[in-house]
């Protein structure tokens, strides 16, 4: 994870989270709602700023930008609420992470269209696509962007991206999200192709 010291409160950061062992901690649509909802509980109190998200079967990604508090406080709040709700639901004992959590700061223009894009592009990027078309994936703020009059979380900006968008196209979240589906991005962290069964939708 990024060391503290290393925390520049001005950038974004692409976090990913994931199961221990590769298990599906987040394999129903009650997991699902369940990290969402402790999103929303967090950003209450600890407000930060999500350009993107991607909830998969056993991992999830951010794109993120705290408001006030540290990073590795907002982190460690929304991972540990979580990890005491899964316990709870599906009497689990034992640690549901891999590691710490992943951070890598995204400081430039290019760099958030690429990591918003690749979380995007998540469901479509496993070795079995889990849906044909992203906005068919509930679990991501793709549907979001693809039709923006839907109602979305307070710490959900929709705005930003599409700003940043390299001509020719125009400055619209229609034209973000033919960027996304335009253009494969890697990013940090994606070392291998996911093989993974997709979630309850």
């Amino acid at each position: 994870m990024t060391r503290r010291r290393e925390f520049n409160p001005n950038s974004y950061y692409h976090v990913i989270l994931r199961g221990n062992n590769r298990q599906p901690v987040f394999g129903t649509k009650e997991d699902m709602r369940e990290l969402k909802r402790v999103f929303t509980e967090v950003h209450a109190n600890y407000p930060f700023t999500i350009l993107a998200w991607c909830f998969m079967t056993n991992h999830y990604h951010i794109l993120i930008k705290p408001l006030r508090d540290p990073l590795h406080k907002i982190m460690s709040l929304v991972n540990r609420r979580y990890s005491s709700s899964y316990a709870k639901r599906h009497s689990h004992i034992g640690r549901i992470y891999q590691k710490r959590y992943f951070a890598k700061e995204v400081d430039s223009r290019l760099g958030l269209l690429t990591v918003s894009s690749y979380i995007h592009r998540n469901p479509i990027q496993t070795k079995k696509p889990m849906v044909e078309r992203l906005e068919h994936y509930p679990y991501s703020s793709f549907p979001l962007y693809w039709d923006d009059t839907l109602p979305a979380p307070a710490f959900l900006d929709r705005e930003l991206l599409r700003e940043l968008l390299p001509e020719p196209f125009e400055k619209n979240n229609a034209a973000y999200c033919m960027y996304c589906l335009t253009y494969a991005q890697n990013a940090e962290e994606d070392k291998h192709e996911e093989d993974m069964e997709p979630p309850v939708m």
